[in-house]
């Protein structure tokens, strides 16, 4: 008496469809569909992971930065509780900078439109440098159902080389070679899939730390060009004063 495992495994054996069958059947065209997909699934996962990274060290250096570096007398010592070669840090180096440099302008330029301007562009090169990948997933996104389905066109047509040679066109014969061509579809959607919804997701996410970025340089562009007189309020929350009770009144007897 055989059991369930062994019958299992006996049937697997027993049947000469699958994805190594599609891979034998498809020729040379067939196994560089195959590696491509599974570079593409590969870039994907890694993209996606290192992206994630970055972005969740950027959110939470804006944590910090927003209980730590406005508490400062100066932005210099602001600067230096800000972790080295860190997004937050860049922006004030790039602004202190800016500041001096605008002093050693031979044509007069507004210190507002001058700091206002490389603030921007050290924005922009980090927002930049967070958005270096996204264009691999949209690639992969978009292309990886095609690719799939033109290994699935190649193999469909062996099969039916192959089966147009034999003189056999029964079911049997048919479904079988066709339906193995149909996997290399299959892996080109398990590849796209993950791509597209890391894609929409990261782009999100980036969203939102180019929005606390801008906070951030717009805060500090007003810090400067006001000589420290214009912070942020980060001060808690005031609650709403509490109704006032009135007192009962005396009847009169």
């Amino acid at each position: 008496m055989t059991t369930p495992a062994a019958g299992a495994h006996a049937a697997a054996a027993s049947n000469p469809y699958g994805l190594t069958g599609a891979l034998h059947q498809g020729g040379p065209i067939t196994w560089a569909v195959f590696i491509i997909l599974v570079i593409m699934s590969l870039a994907t996962w890694y993209i996606m992971f290192t992206k994630l990274f970055e972005q969740q060290k950027v959110l939470n250096q804006y944590k910090r930065v927003r209980s730590n570096f406005w508490g400062t007398p100066t932005l210099r010592d602001g600067a230096n509780k800000l972790e080295r070669n860190s997004a937050y840090r860049q922006i004030v180096d790039d602004g202190l900078l800016a500041q001096d440099q605008h002093t050693k302008l031979i044509d007069p330029v507004d210190q507002h439109e001058w700091l206002g301007a490389s603030l921007h562009r050290s924005t922009g090169a980090i927002n930049s440098r967070l958005g270096s990948g996204m264009a691999v997933l949209a690639t992969v996104g978009s292309t990886a159902p095609f690719v799939g389905l033109f290994g699935t066109v190649i193999g469909i047509y062996g099969a039916l080389i192959k089966i147009g040679a034999s003189g056999q066109a029964s079911i049997d014969a048919v479904a079988g070679p066709v339906g193995e061509a149909l996997i290399m579809t299959a892996l080109g959607l398990v590849v796209a899939v993950p791509a597209v919804l890391a894609y929409n997701w990261l782009i999100r996410r980036n969203k939102v730390v180019a929005e606390q970025l801008d906070t951030f340089a717009t805060d500090l562009h007003a810090y400067m060009v006001s000589n420290g007189a214009l912070r942020p309020a980060l001060g808690t929350v005031k609650a709403a004063p509490a109704p006032a009770v009135k007192a009962p009144t005396a009847t009169k007897a």
